[in-house]
């Protein structure tokens, strides 16, 4: 099925479905759960980190994101995700990535924590249906300004 036999709402709910999964697999990066973000993947899926390399396969995106030292912290504000449906089983998106980071060794102010570094980026992903769900199949995170 091309997407010009989707109707309307058919092309809402798919992408409906790719902007809350970019917004799940945020979460769970910020909340450490590595392997929450891990099922949000397809079991072939490539994943471009910035600065790390290609990561290919849902045990290297687990073993990767396990490693992170467990003190980090990190908050991602997702912009302007835009979604282009490709068809009932693949669409594309493009989202802007606003991330925080800092440390649990910061003590928390009245304010939070002091925020060591933000780095705006972007997520150039393409999803997939799998069942009844979307995953991220491929996913090229970049970065383009940062502040310390």
């Amino acid at each position: 099925m091309n997407d010009t036999a989707l109707t309307d709402i058919e092309r809402l709910m798919i992408e409906r479905a790719c902007c809350t999964l970019v917004q799940h697999a945020a979460d769970a990066v910020d909340a450490a759960n590595a392997d929450e973000l891990t099922r949000l993947f397809t079991g072939d899926a490539q994943l471009w980190r910035p600065g790390g390399g290609l990561l290919t396969g849902r045990e290297a995106i687990l073993a990767s994101y396990r490693a992170r030292t467990a003190d980090r912290i990190t908050r991602h504000l997702i912009a302007g995700t835009s979604v282009e449906v490709v068809g009932a089983e693949r669409a594309r998106g493009l989202s802007r990535v606003l991330v925080w980071s800092s440390s649990t060794s910061e003590a928390p102010g009245p304010f939070g924590r002091r925020a060591t570094r933000q780095v705006l980026g972007a997520f150039e992903d393409e999803f997939v249906k799998h069942g009844a769900v979307w995953l991220i199949a491929k996913r090229h995170a970049s970065f383009e300004l940062y502040t310390e």
